[in-house]
């Protein structure tokens, strides 16, 4: 198959899959999502991103209708089922179907399994991006992988017209948070900063293995945060997320940053790909 598409276990190209009206995401975006790629036709860390998508889903009262082992042999068969062996993979739950009304209740809602899987190369990792920042709108919910994604669209779409790859988001006091669709990180004096795992940011898999390989080349780690001073005058600023690990952005607002520790960022990224390819095969 060139695509693929999977409601509750029906399949068919995505152009040709249709859900139900009466779905709640329909309504209320109501449901979590997660997201990495495939090489080779092998999901990239996949059991992380599913204890990810587990903790989402438990942290807002929603029932994933099958066990981690069968939902992870479920994305592992369909991933086969395409003709790309690199594919962006793509899985969300939602509550369930029943009419609209906001409050759920207690009535045990079986949720919907949406899966989407298209062919996509593999992320370069060295490419280099350019940032804009703006002030931090969303909710206190940033930690759970949800559908409700608007402030992020708006962001992202307010980047691609300033002619920039992505949107550093900041609260009150200038507080670095993330970016509209990426973990956001710093080298500072030979330290890898990036903020601190609570309500504000998203516990990316990408961040994760950014401090593990941190672990790996004996670079010291401060989860705390950090702001828009430290952001500027960063020797690196580093984007990453599921499907571009560690790139180096030069511009943030129009005006130049980062550039002054390219030997331990350079370590950084091929420690990344290499892992990706002992993972997925070369």
């Amino acid at each position: 198959m060139e695509n693929l598409g999977y409601y509750n276990g029906k399949i068919g190209l995505l152009e040709d899959m249709q859900v139900p009206m009466l779905d709640r995401a329909c309504y209320f975006g109501d449901g979590v999502y997660d997201a990495t790629c495939a090489h080779n036709h092998v999901i990239y860390s996949l059991e992380e991103h599913i204890d990810r998508f587990f903790n989402s889903a438990k942290l807002l009262d929603i029932n994933i209708p099958h066990t981690k082992a069968e939902l992870s042999e479920i994305l592992k068969d369909l991933v086969k089922k395409v003709d790309s062996g690199d594919q962006f993979v793509y899985w969300q739950v939602t509550r369930g179907t029943a009419i609209r009304n906001h409050q759920f209740g207690q009535s045990n809602f079986k949720g919907n399994i949406w899966v989407m899987l298209t062919p996509a190369a593999p992320a370069n990792t060295y490419v280099k991006v350019k940032l804009a920042t703006e002030k931090d709108t969303r909710f206190y919910h940033c930690n759970i992988k949800t559908l409700n994604l608007i402030p992020s669209v708006m962001a992202s779409e307010k980047a691609r017209l300033a002619g920039v790859d992505e949107t550093v988001l900041y609260r009150e006091g200038g507080r670095v948070t993330e970016c509209a669709h990426s973990n956001i990180s710093i080298l500072k004096d030979g330290v890898f900063r990036t903020a601190p795992l609570d309500c504000l940011i998203l516990p990316g898999i990408a961040r994760k293995h950014l401090i593990k390989m941190c672990g790996q080349l004996n670079i010291p780690v401060d989860e705390t945060p950090f702001y828009l001073d430290d952001l500027m005058n960063a020797d690196e600023v580093i984007v990453s997320s599921s499907s571009n690990f560690c790139l180096q952005a030069t511009e943030i607002d129009g005006k130049p940053v980062g550039g002054k520790a390219p030997t331990l960022l350079a370590a950084l990224q091929k420690a990344l790909v290499d892992d990706y390819e002992a993972y997925c095969g070369k």
